[in-house]
């Protein structure tokens, strides 16, 4: 069976779809990085915090200095400009996955679905082919250029593309998506001042509308995508929702990373035209990285063609196999997953629901037992503090933070409670957590957290 599998996904293909995303996504990646740093989020979001929330398992990732930080972001900017040009390109896509990952693992409170699809895709890029063609690792070792690599490559990044919305659509198959339209109802009409758009979120059915086309196009686009007959009208499908998220929801670059990825399912004699035109576009029709053979989908394996391994095979398939699963691990926990946030992250649950809350630490003393109230914004920046005030897990390390730099400051035998208020979709606040428990000596981990009150 591995062998038979093996064989169908070393089906040769025109390389030029693989080019065409290391292209996109190191210009994307070069621009979001830029982009960063004139905001000045380095400062804002890695250096000026006093503390910083960790990912379980990563808690061993450090804050480096600040002049360590914008160098890796410089070095982030330069890896990706090598990643789109092909320079380098094996050192250039590690330095690009390692900078960016880690940049993200300093601070949870900034995790977002896409970063982690970026992640991944960065991941998977290293052990592409990518650079064997329109690029200047091609320009200067021949030997390597080649018009043809295995669908595997193809087939592998389509499939990732393909977990992601078929897996964000299967998660607003719920009662409150549908059939109550939230959190839509509460984001649609708050935009109702944006030119042209405007009127249409303020009517009252489109919440309801624009809450059954995202489940439907999450659930269907990557199919119709798929299906040469009604791909470009699918395209353009993705272009005005990313366009349209792009406009409701600060979420930076990735609708232009996602409008930028779906490219790879179009057919391998598209990209080949598209690479000539940027070619030709940028370079002229004799530039620098124009290639003497006729560019056009090659039939037979070319000399430098490199057939995957099964074991290469295998390794993919367990890759997969935990991206389907892992999303699932929810079911583990009884209560309303929403409340809990038990197995919400990286199972590309995207903005379904709106939730806010208020956080009131104490810690007390226990040997004289006086017990004084925490300044949250003494110790976070205000996204810190808005993000950790609806998040268990995160209420659970601010509290281990409190207890320890409180035990510091002279408090003998500390214990932290808090009284965690939480709105879920604009329902009346509740208690979020038991707040006579004291956080400070319980330790996270997988299993249920049974100092969670019950979902209202």
């Amino acid at each position: 069976m591995l062998d038979r599998i093996t064989i169908v996904l070393n089906k040769p293909v025109h390389i030029a779809p693989i080019a065409t995303l290391r292209v996109a996504i190191g210009f994307l990646m070069a621009v979001s990085t830029i982009r960063f740093l004139a905001l000045g989020w380095v400062a804002d979001h890695y250096i000026d915090p006093v503390f910083h929330f960790k990912y379980f398992g990563f808690q061993w990732v450090e804050v480096l200095p600040a002049m360590v930080l914008y160098t890796i972001h410089g070095i982030m900017i330069a890896a990706a400009i090598a990643v789109m040009l092909g320079w380098q390109y094996r050192i250039a896509a590690v330095v690009l996955f390692l900078g960016f990952t880690y940049t993200e693992l300093i601070d949870l409170v900034y995790y977002l679905n896409h970063y982690y699809f970026v992640s991944i895709v960065l991941f998977v890029l290293i052990f592409a082919p990518a650079h064997r063609y329109f690029s200047l690792d091609a320009l200067r070792n021949p030997a390597i250029r080649t018009t043809e690599v295995p669908q595997f490559w193809k087939r592998i990044f389509q499939s990732m593309l393909a977990i992601v919305y078929i897996y964000a659509g299967l998660a607003k198959i719920n009662h409150t998506w549908l059939f109550e339209a939230l959190p839509l109802k509460i984001w649609l009409p708050a935009a109702d001042a944006i030119p042209v758009l405007g009127p249409l979120f303020a009517w009252p059915a489109a919440p309801y509308i624009f809450s059954w086309v995202g489940m439907i196009y999450d659930s269907t686009i990557v199919f119709f995508l798929l299906w040469q007959k009604s791909r470009p009208w699918a395209y353009t499908m993705v272009v005005v929702f990313h366009i349209l998220t792009g406009i409701l929801f600060q979420i930076g670059v990735f609708p232009l990373v996602m409008i930028a990825a779906t490219l790879i399912f179009f057919s391998e004699r598209w990209h080949v035209k598209f690479i000539r035109g940027m070619r030709n576009l940028f370079l002229g029709a004799k530039g620098i990285l124009a290639f003497r053979q006729k560019a056009r989908p090659a039939v037979g394996v070319l000399k430098s063609f490199k057939p995957i391994s099964r074991g290469v095979v295998l390794l993919a398939a367990l890759f997969f196999a935990f991206q389907l699963v892992f999303p699932w691990r929810y079911l583990l926990y009884p209560d309303n997953l929403f409340w809990t946030e038990e197995g919400y992250r990286f199972s590309w649950r995207v903005m379904l629901m709106e939730k806010a809350g208020t956080a009131t630490f104490y810690v007390k003393d226990g040997v004289s037992g006086r017990e004084g109230i925490v300044v949250n914004s003494a110790f976070l920046n205000p996204h810190q503090e808005k993000q950790m005030a609806m998040q268990p897990d995160m209420i659970l390390q601010f509290a281990h933070f409190l207890g320890e730099h409180y035990a510091t400051q002279g408090v003998q035998n500390p214990s932290v409670r808090a009284e965690v208020y939480v709105t879920l979709n604009a329902q009346p606040s509740q208690l979020l957590i038991d707040p006579q428990r004291d956080l400070y000596q319980i330790r996270d981990g997988w299993k249920t957290k049974d100092w969670i009150m019950p979902a209202p």
